[in-house]
């Protein structure tokens, strides 16, 4: 890259385009310490990787992981807030289970069904009953031998990018408890970045998977549409957004969880994936994206992590040059309107699709004003989705055409402190909030490309407010191998801060 490029990477954001409650100067929200989990236990500091292999040797028991987990997990949630459904006290564990990972504590995000427990969506709007049985992808999710200790927190139906809550204790970050998680995975998240537990899972419909992967300083990879069982809600939409999967401290784990899962299901339209190791041998055309392509500015400090993953790609013999993704002006405007489909499908068909006493009235301010926003246009609900589905394809079949891998950020500004998202904050002043800040993650969700955030190294942790900030890899359809070899080299050249150092 010429230096003008990397000086263009570091421009500064006017201030009066930055969120008024971003970071002090000094980085050091209200002084409050990160809030971690990690001792001198039989988890440790490993990664679930590490973890199945010393219950496969016999050097520690499935029971012993779980006892410790569920004591992990007492001691930061009453502070995070991030359990949604506790399974303490129901938890079956087997030292000769099969599964890859087998043994390995983990949580189940609270809008997937687990049969015997409720599933709230994290909505006040109904009283969750039962689900009768486990969801697919619940099955494919325990096929890999883990643990499950019960259900993790969401913003209400997964439509924000934090998650808070109205009239309830927001999760908090780790790594500084006055910040935001991200959303809406950001209940697991915030649990496996506390070293509560190695892994657990995520989805992702706009970012969900990534964004909080990148504000908690995890490994988050959005798998190509159709790589794992189809989610039950997002295969009745008119266009599938969501993609399951997990969030980890280490890039094995997503590895390994990837090709576990595949043991159970593998979609015969798709390449294999297999178990990936390592880092590739291919010297990649990587194009980097640092401008949004919805016209939101990047922050500087965004910019400059972002800068330091792409001097570390071209160290590693990668090229990496500009490239601005083609997309009109009316993506994110139709983005946000099928955004407000799908809540307004929530409100309308609650009754059918969660309880008979649901009640739209009580959905939060973020919600009403999606659906009334849908209701505004709702006669051009089809060109809206021809206009998604051709923009977005085009658009990454070009970059895709001249590139094997994109970089961008996974968000265009640093994490917020809690309350910036928040759903009593007003609904046009949210709206452009949230705009202005998951601008470069809905692209894959719409064209079903596979995505994952890194922690990028921040060379100022102070200008980001001491927490994490992401960097995003996407490929082409099918090629989470790619991403991964390219996520294991940058891990192995600069692995991430860890949260028990600070």
């Amino acid at each position: 890259m010429s230096d003008d490029v990397t000086e263009d990477r570091h421009a500064a954001v006017p201030a009066d385009r930055a969120p008024a409650d971003r970071a002090p100067a000094d980085g050091t929200p209200a002084g409050r310490p990160p809030v971690h989990a990690f001792r001198d236990d039989a988890l440790g500091a490993h990664d679930a990787v590490a973890l199945a292999a010393l219950v496969r040797t016999g050097e520690v028991s499935a029971g012993e992981l779980a006892r410790a987990a569920v004591e992990r997990i007492r001691l930061v949630d009453p502070e995070l807030h991030a359990v949604a459904v506790p399974a303490y006290d129901t938890y079956r564990t087997d030292d000769t289970a099969a599964g890859p990972l087998a043994g390995v504590p983990t949580l189940l995000k609270d809008n997937t069904d687990y049969g015997g427990l409720p599933t709230g969506h994290g909505s006040a709007a109904f009283t969750p009953r039962a689900a009768p049985r486990h969801a697919p992808f619940t099955r494919q999710f325990l096929s890999t031998g883990m643990t499950f200790l019960g259900k993790t927190r969401l913003p209400e139906f997964g439509f924000n990018a934090s998650t808070e809550y109205e009239n309830d204790e927001p999760v908090r970050n780790p790594w500084h408890p006055s910040y935001s998680p991200g959303g809406s995975s950001g209940g697991s998240a915030a649990l496996v970045a506390a070293g509560a537990v190695p892994v657990a899972h995520a989805n992702d419909g706009g970012g969900s998977i990534r964004i909080p992967a990148a504000c908690c300083g995890l490994v988050g990879l959005k798998p190509t549409r159709g790589r794992v069982v189809a989610n039950e809600m997002g295969r009745r939409l008119p266009i599938d957004m969501v993609s399951d999967g997990v969030v980890s401290r280490s890039v094995r784990d997503t590895a390994a969880f990837l090709a576990a899962a595949e043991r159970h299901w593998r979609n015969p339209r798709m390449p294999p994936l297999g178990l990936v190791e390592g880092p590739g041998s291919r010297r990649l055309r990587i194009g980097l994206v640092a401008e949004s392509p919805t016209g939101s500015p990047t922050d500087a400090a965004t910019r400059a992590a972002v800068a330091a993953v792409a001097t570390a790609l071209e160290a590693q013999g990668h090229t990496v040059e500009p490239y601005a993704l083609p997309l009109d002006g009316r993506f994110e405007q139709d983005f946000v309107s099928y955004w407000g489909l799908l809540a307004f499908l929530a409100g309308a068909g609650g009754r059918f699709m969660y309880d008979r006493r649901f009640d739209a009235g009580r959905m939060d301010g973020l919600s009403k004003g999606l659906r009334s926003t849908y209701l505004r246009r709702m006669h051009t609900t089809p060109a809206v989705l021809r206009r998604l589905r051709r923009a977005a394809d085009e658009a990454y079949d070009a970059a895709l055409t001249r590139y094997d891998v994109l970089l961008s950020p996974v968000l265009a500004h640093t994490t917020p402190r809690l309350g910036h998202l928040s759903p009593n904050v007003p609904y046009e002043e949210l709206l452009n909030r949230l705009r202005a800040y998951v601008a470069f993650t809905p692209i894959n969700n719409i064209n079903g490309s596979p995505a994952i955030s890194l922690p990028a190294p921040a060379a100022e942790p102070a200008a980001a407010g001491g927490v994490p900030v992401g960097a995003m890899l996407s490929a082409a359809h099918g090629d989470e191998r790619t991403l991964l070899e390219l996520a294991f080299a940058l891990e192995a050249d600069r692995p991430w801060r860890r949260i028990q150092d600070v």
